[in-house]
């Protein structure tokens, strides 16, 4: 049980500042270069809209008018994500993979609500296995340092020879 997180109703409220955060930072990244990046898109919008004289602030004016857009969508995330991985360890009354992996189902399912029943299996299956993927790699790291600090035992005393 990890004791150096918040209990768990504040948790979310700890969790949903900290993935607004991250959207936010991830987002106002002009020097980004991922093309999957909504960075890039904002700045070729901005750049494009604006008049000749004022295309560089422009695309910088795009980028930061989407940043706290894309903080939400991620505050948003990590918030009912924290809600619903609270709520499962109440109930299972252990902590395991698995609490993450049913709250990513939960979640997955939830944003994806507004998009009927279907939306809601797909979003709910494609975010419970993205969270299986990320809990199966931390459980491989975690397996894969242990063997750096795995106790060898001593070898055996040398047998003496009775006369």
């Amino acid at each position: 049980m990890d004791h150096s997180r918040d209990p768990c109703p504040w948790v979310a409220l700890s969790d949903f500042g900290g993935a607004f955060c991250m959207g936010v930072r991830f987002e106002f990244r002009p020097q980004a270069t991922s093309t999957h990046n909504r960075t890039v898109w904002h700045g070729i919008k901005g750049f494009r809209n604006s008049p000749y004289g004022e295309r560089r602030i422009g695309a910088i004016t795009a980028i930061k008018a989407r940043a706290p857009v894309l903080g939400g969508n991620f505050g948003v995330w990590g918030g009912l994500f924290s809600t619903f991985d609270c709520a499962v360890k109440g109930v299972r009354k252990k902590e395991d993979p698995w609490n993450a992996i049913i709250a990513g189902f939960f979640t997955g399912g939830a944003l994806a609500v507004r998009g009927g029943p279907k939306a809601v299996r797909n979003g709910a299956i494609g975010c419970a296995i993205l969270l299986a993927v990320i809990e199966g790699v931390g459980i491989g790291f975690q397996r894969m340092m242990a063997e750096n600090t795995r106790l060898e035992a001593p070898p055996p005393p040398p047998q003496t020879q009775a006369a």
